[in-house]
């Protein structure tokens, strides 16, 4: 009765009282002959049963259908203000639905769906490049504040913290540090007692010491905030700000990706095509993989028989052109060439951003596409269409075919905006290598940081352990360092850290895993390497940095270094005894006088400690 009652149509309520009723009573007439005493009683009992269940849970499970809907249209609400804010919608879509990416493109007659994956495809993006950020600079939170209409106030649109009580806004722009970031349209930096209060985002007052705001400007307007904070007072440096200041257009550059995507949607029979090129070039990740993609999906769009892809090097005035890619005739000579900046076609579109011949038609006795020495094979039609981000150029996509004509106003529109995305992914590869650098590598000497090294070489023991194959570790530390620096300034020291680091990368093998450990302190991880062999790398380094001459201020300085070895299994099985192992190894290397090498024995067990 209650599910009847408080889910079924109100006839379907009353059929099951009226069945329930005339069950009673055929059971009373079966049993008695006649309709028993408590027919009636019964009867009332049901009916009111029925009515009590029809008015109350009828009505709260309106109730929660009413709050369920009030929270869907809330959060279509939300997305709808998050793709106006991002400019995702235009003009109305009653004539054709607006799709998000072709990564995830959802069925036509659903728009609300389609937005809605375009604005998760900008937060996603972001979410994950603040991830990266935290990682590369240490920070507590990474936030992106978006301004609301009239650009009075700011919200949180997307942050990256490991605190959970975050308040997402809106926030006043009248005053503290938001203004002046958003008022000057630079970024600002405070390191000081202040830090914290600045942030309003934080329910309870955080342990933050450093905080710095970059402005996310557009065609000259500021669209929103991007925050970093630290716990420490360490000062944002111009490295670290010109960073977040790449993070910033990286974000500019999703979202005009997505509006992109959505005004797409209204084009011509082109956009299926498009949508599958696109859908490539999301999945490459490098930039090989980048101009592969944007090779492949060009020929969607138009014949050709020769493709070319160039990279601009900016060189002072001038610069360099590098053909990084070619297909076609001709096209292994052309991989690996480089020229200077010139008159040629391809130095014209670089330089004027618009594609050029006009109309494709190419004169090779006329038209120099290239290099006069470097050449393209001889056909009718050829184009060369920038690859532009933000109004920067680059490179280009040099395309050439042996059909006059085939490249006519109406495919050249199209190539040009495949080849915004081509230049849109190009960027971000980039960026994404930039982030993974940073989190990876020594600001100093492109190598190994310590946290990436230990990594790497925990993953390097257990497939020595696997296949049991011998492992060796080196731990070379610089002698009297100290001494360099003040005598010679630490300019002087780190031209000296860098030169060893030269040499260690010189030394190793391909397959062997070289970190700075701090200061200057250096491991080198070799894996398939005995006892033996180790002692030899490590003497090849020792020599070759005790005949390296430094110069600071026109006078020769030499250094030595002292060397450590510790091989898997002998000296321990897990990362942590290896290299303990190493380093009581360049303890004995250094109390024996320094510039030497010494192999790890039992002996040396606990020589550190003592």
């Amino acid at each position: 009765m209650m599910l009847t009652a408080a889910f079924a149509r109100p006839p379907a309520a009353v059929a099951t009282v009226l069945f329930a009723v005339a069950l009673e009573w055929a059971v009373d007439e079966a049993r008695l002959g006649r309709p028993g005493p408590d027919l009636l009683p019964h009867a009332a009992l049901i009916v009111s049963f029925a009515a009590l269940n029809l008015v109350v849970f009828r009505a709260e499970i309106a109730r929660v259908r009413r709050l369920s809907r009030a929270r869907v249209d809330g959060e279509l609400r939300r997305m709808r203000d998050d793709a106006r804010s991002y400019r995702l919608i235009g003009a109305p879509t009653s004539a054709v639905e607006p799709v998000s990416s072709p990564m995830a493109a959802p069925p036509k007659g659903d728009p609300e769906r389609m937005l809605r994956s375009s604005v998760d495809q900008i937060h996603g993006s972001v979410h994950v490049t603040l991830r990266l950020l935290r990682r590369a600079l240490g920070l507590r939170t990474a936030a992106i504040l978006w301004a609301g209409e009239g650009g009075t106030t700011l919200s949180v649109r997307e942050i990256a913290t490991d605190d959970l009580e975050i308040e997402r806004g809106p926030f006043s722009t009248a005053e503290g540090l938001f203004a002046a970031a958003l008022r000057t349209g630079e970024a600002v930096s405070l390191t000081d007692g202040r830090a914290r209060k600045v942030l309003p985002f934080y329910k309870t007052l955080p342990a933050v010491e450093s905080v710095c705001a970059v402005p996310i400007r557009e065609h000259g307007t500021s669209r929103g905030l991007l925050i970093a904070d630290r716990e420490k007072a360490e000062p944002f440096t111009k490295e670290d700000v010109a960073l977040l200041s790449g993070v910033t257009e990286f974000v500019l550059r999703t979202i005009e990706n997505e509006r992109v995507f959505v005004q797409l949607e209204r084009a011509k029979v082109e956009q299926g095509k498009l949508y599958r090129a696109v859908d490539q070039l999301a999945l490459a990740t490098t930039e090989a993989e980048v101009i592969e993609a944007g090779v492949s999906s060009a020929r969607e769009f138009a014949a050709f028989d020769f493709a070319v892809v160039t990279l601009f090097h900016r060189d002072g005035q001038q610069g360099t052109h590098e053909i990084c890619a070619a297909a076609g005739e001709g096209a292994a000579e052309l991989v690996g060439q480089s020229f200077r900046h010139n008159g040629g076609l391809v130095a014209m579109v670089i330089a004027n951003k618009h594609p050029l011949p006009y109309r494709g038609d190419y004169d090779p006795e006329r038209q120099v596409v290239f290099t006069r020495r470097i050449r393209p094979p001889e056909m009718p039609s050829l184009v060369v269409l920038p690859l532009l981000v933000h109004d920067s150029a680059l490179g280009t996509l040099v395309l050439g075919s042996s059909h006059k004509g085939a490249f006519g106003d109406s495919v050249r529109t199209t190539l040009e905006v495949l080849a915004r995305h081509v230049a849109v992914s190009l960027a971000n590869a980039r960026m994404v290598k930039r982030l993974e650098d940073l989190a990876t590598t020594d600001g100093l000497t492109n190598l190994y940081n310590k946290r990436t090294l230990i990594e790497v070489a925990k993953q390097k023991l257990k497939s020595a352990e696997r296949f049991e194959k011998p492992l060796s570790v080196l731990v070379c530390d610089l002698d009297h360092f100290k001494k360099i620096n003040d005598s010679h300034g630490h300019d002087v020291g780190d031209v000296v850290i860098k030169g060893f680091a030269e040499i260690l990368r010189r030394t190793k093998r391909t397959t062997d895993a070289v970190g700075r450990f701090g200061g200057e302190e250096f491991v080198v991880v070799c894996e398939e390497t005995d006892a033996a062999g180790a002692e030899l790398l490590a003497e090849r380094i020792r020599e070759q940095m005790e005949a390296t001459t430094f110069h600071a201020r026109e006078q020769p300085i030499r250094v030595t270094c002292s060397i450590g070895i510790a091989t898997f299994p002998r000296a321990g099985t897990d990362w942590e005894t290896v290299f303990k192992s190493t380093d009581e190894a360049l303890y004995a290397s250094k109390h024996a006088g320094r510039n030497r090498v010494t192999q790890w024995n039992p002996k040396l067990r606990g020589v550190v400690a003592a």
